[in-house]
């Protein structure tokens, strides 16, 4: 007497068929993920194992299931899964897009502020600077640490504004 290895909901034989095996019994692919798989937070279609979906694999944002494809840049719609990004009013972002959108300009450079990757800035009402690029405006010298004075849109080492026009 043979025993039988049959999925544990629609009861077909598993024998020469992939299946994930559970607590309750062994299931075929299709009603293991009918049964057990997340729903993506974005299409809200199943997130499965079944290689002949296109939705495979997830990723968690926001304490939810995400197909790894569905979860993308608000700005640009590149994927994120798997490298660095922010969120803004619970909109995901890649660092490039949040720094254009968002982060504020170096007053210097023009170029966004972004604090990834141990970014640091130096802000002084309402201008900012990344901390290579705060220097005199006359003789270049890094004013990081050092005392400055504002001359208009520009800021100055203490000999320069010494020294005047």
């Amino acid at each position: 007497m043979s025993e039988s290895f049959d999925c544990a909901k629609c009861n077909e034989s598993l024998y020469g068929r992939k299946y994930i095996q559970t607590d309750s019994g062994p299931y075929c692919v299709p009603c293991y993920d009918n049964t057990f798989a997340n729903t993506c937070a974005e299409c809200q279609q199943l997130i499965g194992h079944d290689s002949r979906t296109l939705t495979q694999g997830g990723v968690t944002y926001r304490d939810q299931p995400w197909h790894r494809e569905c979860l993308v840049c608000t700005g640009c719609q590149t994927p994120l899964a798997g490298q660095q990004f922010t969120s803004r009013d619970e909109d995901p972002y890649c660092v490039a897009c949040f720094g254009e959108l968002f982060a504020p300009k170096c007053s210097s450079c023009k170029r966004p502020i972004v604090g990834l990757g141990g970014g640091k800035y130096v802000s002084f009402e309402d201008r900012h600077w990344h901390h290579n690029c705060f220097s005199c405006a006359r003789c270049s010298t890094s004013l990081v640490g050092q005392g400055f004075v504002p001359d208009g849109d520009q800021v100055l080492c203490q000999g320069c504004s010494q020294a005047g026009p």
